[in-house]
């Protein structure tokens, strides 16, 4: 008869939890994700800057590897593209000795192309730049745009 009583108590104290237990532990993960949450996604916006910022510097030293074998740097109409398209211009292609970059020009980490200007700010031979989190000019935090920066 004692086993039977130790039985009846272990069935009455695994049948579950009860609904304010399960509400209980739901506020408690809501709070946690309120709290890390916003930590988390301002580490994500400071990656993707960190990433465009060394992308930018990537493509500027294929930018100035290309300058150095055809003696200029792209103009506006050729852009970036030079670097992996040989020139049209059948005076240049014996120079070029590209593609200067593994792959195509990736995109800036929020999916738009990089800008190209030729010529860049305070006599910069060409700006290189990523309009930011915004896809537009100007802009704050992570929409500031990023790179050599044409005004």
């Amino acid at each position: 008869m004692f086993n039977s009583l130790k039985f009846k108590h272990l069935i009455r104290s695994s049948q579950g939890f009860t609904l304010l237990e399960m509400l209980v532990v739901l506020v408690i993960i809501g709070l946690l994700a309120g709290l890390v949450g916003p930590r988390m996604f301002s580490r994500v916006d400071d990656s993707k800057i960190k990433t465009a910022e060394v992308q930018i510097k990537m493509i500027k030293g294929a930018l100035h590897t290309l300058r150095l074998d055809i003696g200029r740097f792209p103009t506006a109409q050729e852009g970036i593209h030079l670097l992996y398209s040989p020139p049209s211009d059948e005076r240049l292609k014996p120079l070029w000795k590209g593609p200067y970059l593994d792959e195509k020009i990736p995109l800036d980490p929020w999916g738009s192309p990089y800008q190209y200007a030729v010529p860049g700010s305070e006599g910069q031979p060409f700006a290189l730049y990523s309009f930011g989190a915004d896809g537009q000019a100007g802009g704050d935090g992570i929409s500031e745009d990023i790179g050599y920066v044409a005004l």
